[in-house]
This record gives C-alpha cells, sequence and structure tokens, in this order.
C-alpha cells in the first residue's frame, strides 16, 4: 500500500522554522501597528453555533464554512471561513459601546474552497473594523491603515475603489429582480462588456437607465473618471450621486495622507455587494492575480445581534503579506552552551535568555555543534568563569 500518510489537504499549508519566524514576528509588528492606531485585539472563537457565524452574510460564505455537529447539544456548528461576523458580534452584543470602537484581529480561518482571495483554503487572516461611525473619514482611516500595514510587510501595491451603491442605486432605479442583479453583478466582475449590452437590450427598460447600466463597465481610470460619471450618470438618483460623491471624498482623503500610492477607481467595481453598503476598496499586487486585502463598508451588520451600527473593515491573509514582503527579520545571534548541571553553567545561561539572548544547551550524546545549530557564540569554561567566545 502506498504510503501517503505525510501528504496534507490540498490548499493547506504548513511553515518550517525559517518562515513561521518570519511570519510570527510580522504578526506581533503588525498587532502593534494597530494598537498604535487605536485599535484593541479580540479573539473570536474558532468555531460558532451556525446560526451566529453566518449572520447577514449570504449564500457564498456559507459554502466555505466547514459544519459539523455539537455532541454536546445536537445544534449545527461552523468553523468560521471568516471573522468579520464574529467581531462584529462581539461589538454588538458584548462590548455595546457607544462611542466609536477599533477592533483589530488575527487567526486561522478555514475555508471549504479556495477562492479568488487567496488559493489557500487556511488563512491566518489579520484585520481591523471600525464600528459607529457613518461618515467617510472612518472608511478613509480604514483604507489608510490598510496601505500602513502592507507598507510595514514591505509590500508595494495599488488601490481599486468603488461603491456598491452605485449599482445598487441603478438596479433600483431601473426596478431590475434579484435574478436580472445577479447576472449584471457577475457580468460586471468580469467586464464582459458584449454580454452586459446584449443582455440590457433584452430587458424592457427605459433608455436612460440602459445606458447608465452599460455605462458602468467603462467608467474607471484616475480622477478623471469622476467628471465623466456624472455626465454619463446624470439622470441617477440623488442616492447614486451621493454615493459618487462619497467614493471621491475618500480618495481626496486617501491621496492627502498617500500622494505616492497609485488609486484607481472602478464604478463597476461591486465585489462586495453581497454585504457591503457603500465604499469597497482592494490592493493588489503585480504579481499576484487577487486582491492581497480588501475591505469597505458594512453597516448594520450587528442588526442580528441586537444592534445595528455603521461600521468599516478591511482584512488580509499574513502568509500572503509575509510572502509577497521585502521585510526580513532581523538575525538574532545565537549562543551555543555545553551540556551539563554546573550551577554555575545554568546561571549563565538563565541571565543570557532573561537578557533576551537565544541559547541552545548541548544534550548528552547528541550529534552536531554550534554550527549546525545555526550558532555563532560559545559558552567556554575559561579560567573558572563561563565566558562567550
Amino acid at each position: 500500500m502506498k504510503d501517503d500518510r505525510w501528504i496534507l489537504p490540498e490548499g493547506i499549508e504548513e511553515l518550517l522554522p525559517e518562515d513561521a519566524r518570519r511570519l510570527e514576528l510580522l504578526r506581533r509588528q503588525l498587532l502593534d501597528l494597530m494598537h498604535n492606531w487605536g485599535y484593541d485585539i479580540v479573539m473570536p472563537p474558532f468555531v460558532e453555533y451556525i446560526e451566529s457565524l453566518l449572520t447577514s452574510m449570504g449564500t457564498e460564505l456559507d459554502l466555505q464554512t466547514f459544519k459539523l455537529l455539537d455532541q454536546k447539544t445536537g445544534r449545527t456548528m461552523g468553523i468560521r471561513a471568516d471573522m468579520t461576523t464574529q467581531v462584529a458580534r462581539i461589538d454588538a452584543h458584548r462590548l455595546r459601546r457607544n462611542e466609536p470602537t477599533r477592533l483589530c484581529y488575527m487567526g486561522t480561518v478555514l475555508r471549504a474552497r479556495s477562492d479568488e482571495f487567496a488559493s489557500s483554503r487556511s488563512l491566518i487572516q489579520i484585520g481591523a473594523e471600525l464600528y459607529g461611525h457613518a461618515g467617510v473619514e472612518s472608511d478613509a482611516e480604514m483604507l489608510c491603515l490598510m496601505l500602513e500595514v502592507l507598507a510595514f510587510a514591505g509590500i508595494q501595491s495599488y488601490v481599486d475603489i468603488g461603491h456598491v451603491g452605485i449599482f445598487q442605486g441603478l438596479a433600483t432605479q431601473a426596478a431590475l429582480d434579484k435574478e436580472q442583479k445577479d447576472f449584471l453583478f457577475n457580468a460586471l466582475q468580469r467586464k464582459a462588456v458584449p454580454e452586459i449590452d446584449a443582455y440590457l437590450h433584452q430587458l424592457s427598460l427605459q433608455q436612460d437607465h440602459r445606458d447608465m447600466l452599460a455605462a458602468l463597465a467603462w467608467l474607471n481610470g484616475g480622477t478623471e473618471v469622476f467628471e465623466l460619471a456624472r455626465q454619463k450618470l446624470s439622470a441617477a438618483t440623488a442616492e447614486v450621486k451621493q454615493a459618487i460623491s462619497e467614493m471621491e471624498q475618500v480618495a481626496q482623503l486617501v491621496s492627502a495622507r498617500h500622494p505616492q500610492i497609485p488609486l484607481h477607481y472602478d464604478f463597476a467595481e461591486v465585489r462586495g455587494i453581497k454585504y457591503h453598503t457603500g465604499v469597497v476598496f482592494a490592493a493588489y499586487h503585480p504579481d499576484l492575480g487577487q486582491a492581497l486585502a480588501q475591505g469597505g463598508r458594512y453597516d448594520d451588520i450587528g442588526k442580528t445581534f441586537g444592534r445595528a451600527r455603521p461600521a468599516t473593515g478591511f482584512s488580509a491573509d499574513l502568509r500572503t503579506l509575509m510572502r509577497l514582503g521585502s521585510s526580513e527579520p532581523s538575525t538574532k545571534n545565537a549562543i551555543f552552551a555545553p551540556a551539563g548541571s554546573d550551577p554555575a553553567l545554568l546561571k549563565k545561561i538563565a541571565d543570557l535568555r532573561a537578557s533576551g539572548q537565544r541559547v541552545v544547551q548541548q544534550l548528552p550524546g547528541q550529534t552536531g555543534g554550534a554550527k549546525e545549530l545555526q550558532c555563532d557564540q560559545v559558552l567556554e569554561l575559561i579560567e573558572g568563569e563561563w565566558v562567550l567566545r
């Protein structure tokens, strides 16, 4: 029988010592960075009852969630595939603050299948959420924090900014039903212009409604696209025009703080429409085919937990940031100590470790010495004292 017990499931990875050390150092540094921005860390559980885990997140997350039976209660539980709902539950049900609340998190999520966000099914998700403020300023803060996280990881990126309210508003104005909205949603994601045009001509729509929906696929580019959008969508409702204004205001606030970051504006950027309600954004890297970090506004997600609050946030996969980033942990000296139980030797080892030094003590009969254990210093007994060489 073929011995394949060592093979891991597809999309499940493990990290060997060097990468694990790099990832752990980056994890600590990024959590400290978000702490410095005023974000408090929370640690949601790895499993929850399915009713809480999938609240307001639609069928897509349901399909990504591994489910299991709680042997104690008989209720269905889920292994989290995303931490957004969990953090929203903590804000709405446990903290119940009135002031703006900034929370951050980091932990493993498990997905039933790979998606466009990551090829892995076991991500180490890092993210931040801001609850209790509905203005463009909190959207801009979240996007700027995401850019700071990427920059700290040593990643150069460009950003796509959109607003789901534009498509939603035009679809409502044209009185599209759910099936029609879903078709256009999927076609806009692919920028399938001929498909979009052909489909719109099959529908009984007013010409200006048809023209505005068709224009979304073409409205993307730099800051000049805002003026073009106001021309192409001049017959849109006040809600659509407000969404365009919010999108432009966020872009201005972010550009003022990060003028070196290329910003791209896409009026067909509706990937988050399943639960997002406003500005959405995603960061891209030239060597990665999908977004390496993404986020946006998702107001009222805590309603099911008894407290609807404005909310905006972002998330990324820590492994992806480590893999694409240029930052390297500083090399720490290691000290090789000989085997033995001499009290003076053990005290010297303890003192060195307490001062932050890495000390590897030899085991009796082991193979390999200082060189093989990546130690560049050795503890030696010289004239009755343990000293470094």
